[in-house]
Parts: C-alpha cells; sequence; structure tokens
C-alpha cells in the first residue's frame, strides 16, 4: 500500500522512487548497492539451501527439504540431458545455480512492493530496489558471463584456428567471408543482450504493474494483486527457466565440433 508521504509526491513520484536503485559513484563507474547486496544474499540462500539438504540426506524416508533439492536436480539434470550434447562437468552444476539464483531474484518481486523499501526507509535509507532482475546491470553481468563461457568452451573444443573459420567462413564459404563474419559477430552478439533483455524486460514490467496496484484505493488492491501474483508466479519460474535452458543450448551451441 502506498505511503502518505509518496501519494503526496503524486503518482509519478511513488513510481520513480521504487523503481531508483540505492547507488554509489556516478556513470560508468556506480554501484547498485541494493542489487549487489541481494544477489549475494540470495546466492547464500541457494548455497545454504542446498548444501544444508545434502548434509542431512538420507537413504531412508527423506525430509520435506531432501524431496524438494532432489526434485529440482532431476529437473535440471533432464533439460541438460535433453538438450547438451557434448560432454562437461560444468554445465550440469551451472544450470542449475541459474535457474535457482534467477529463480530467487524475480521471487523477491513477490513481496508487498512498501515492505522492504519502508524497512530501509526506517533505517535511514532512501532508496532501495529488491528485486535484481529488475536491474539491467544484474541481468547483462549474468549475460555477459555466459557469453564468456560461450567463447571460451568454442574455443577450447574447436581450438583457435577452428573457431576462426567458423567465424569466417560459415554459413556462405571462404568467397563471402566478410558477410560471413558480420554474420556471425550479429548471431554471438545476440545471444547475451536477448538473454538479459528478456529477463530485465519481462520482470520489470511486473514489478511495475505492482507498484501501479499499490496507487489504487486500499479496497481495491486485493482484488488485483491477489491473481497478478499467482500469474506472476508463473512467469518468474518461465523466466528462469528459459535463462537456464538457453544457456543450456548456447553452450551445447559452443560444444559442437564442425
Amino acid at each position: 500500500m502506498a505511503t502518505e508521504a509518496h501519494a503526496a509526491e503524486g503518482a509519478t513520484g511513488y513510481i520513480i522512487h521504487h523503481l531508483t536503485a540505492l547507488r554509489v559513484g556516478e556513470g560508468f563507474w556506480s554501484l547498485h548497492l541494493d542489487t549487489l547486496f541481494f544477489s549475494v544474499l540470495l546466492g547464500g540462500v541457494f548455497i545454504w539451501f542446498f548444501k544444508n539438504a545434502a548434509e542431512k540426506a538420507t537413504v531412508g524416508i527423506p525430509g520435506l527439504a531432501q524431496n524438494f533439492a532432489e526434485m529440482i536436480i532431476e529437473f535440471v539434470d533432464q533439460q541438460v540431458k535433453d538438450s547438451f550434447h557434448g560432454h562437461s562437468k560444468l554445465i550440469a552444476p551451472l544450470a542449475l545455480t541459474i535457474f535457482c539464483w534467477v529463480f530467487l531474484w524475480n521471487f523477491m518481486d513477490m513481496f508487498p512492493v512498501d515492505i522492504l523499501p519502508g524497512i530501509a526507509g526506517l533505517m535511514g535509507i532512501e532508496y532501495l530496489r529488491a528485486v535484481p532482475s529488475t536491474d539491467l546491470n544484474a541481468t547483462f553481468a549474468m549475460s555477459i558471463s555466459v557469453f564468456c563461457l560461450i567463447i571460451f568452451y568454442s574455443i577450447k573444443i574447436k581450438g583457435p584456428i577452428g573457431f576462426a573459420k567458423e567465424l569466417m567462413f560459415q554459413p556462405f564459404g571462404p568467397w563471402l567471408t566478410p558477410f560471413n563474419l558480420l554474420l556471425k559477430l550479429v548471431e554471438e552478439i545476440a545471444k547475451p543482450i536477448s538473454l538479459a533483455l528478456r529477463l530485465f524486460g519481462n520482470l520489470y514490467a511486473g514489478e511495475l504493474i505492482f507498484i501501479l496496484i499499490a496507487l489504487l484505493p486500499w479496497y481495491i488492491q486485493p482484488l488485483l494483486s491477489f491473481p497478478w501474483a499467482i500469474f506472476h508466479i508463473l512467469i518468474i519460474t518461465l523466466q528462469a527457466f528459459i535463462f537456464m535452458v538457453l544457456t543450456i543450448v548456447y553452450l551445447s551451441m559452443a560444444h559442437e565440433d564442425h
């Protein structure tokens, strides 16, 4: 629910306040402290949960945490088996990390929009954006990391010369090398851009809708926020799944040696 102080600023001021990151520095060297804080915190939650489930795992009757962890691991492992055609010990753990971490990023969008910023306000923090995936810096950081792995494995599997040949000679042969190179560069650069923008766009739009609902009278908010929250659970899960699957597919393509 929008606070009276923010209501006095008007709808525009309220929206801008919630979409402004807590940052230090200027320009390229600015750091979004809220994105960094929640990313590290949620990464710690992911590590703690699976570590705790592994330490308490039993061959007898499994507990709820073990069942849930095994279900996620089996689900991710099946996606890797279906989409990845190379041999690597990194891909399955990477896919699991991406799916869980991105899902936890997105799940922060399920908190009421005024709760965490309100708590931060009591601590003297003026701005707080609690959903890392609504920060383009975070989504691009994740996608660029995947892009670096794509380039690394392309060179490792195909060799520097093989990778260079793929860039210059496919798909139209050596006589159209400049055109081949242009197409290949566009194709490769589009991978991290599409990964980052897809995740950012969907979660930013979802967060904006929650903020707009919070501007409505209190007696109307539950009628809209509850159905949207249920639908949004599907969105945040689907976006984590898409990011994971595309990562697996891109790395599988990098492992193909023509």
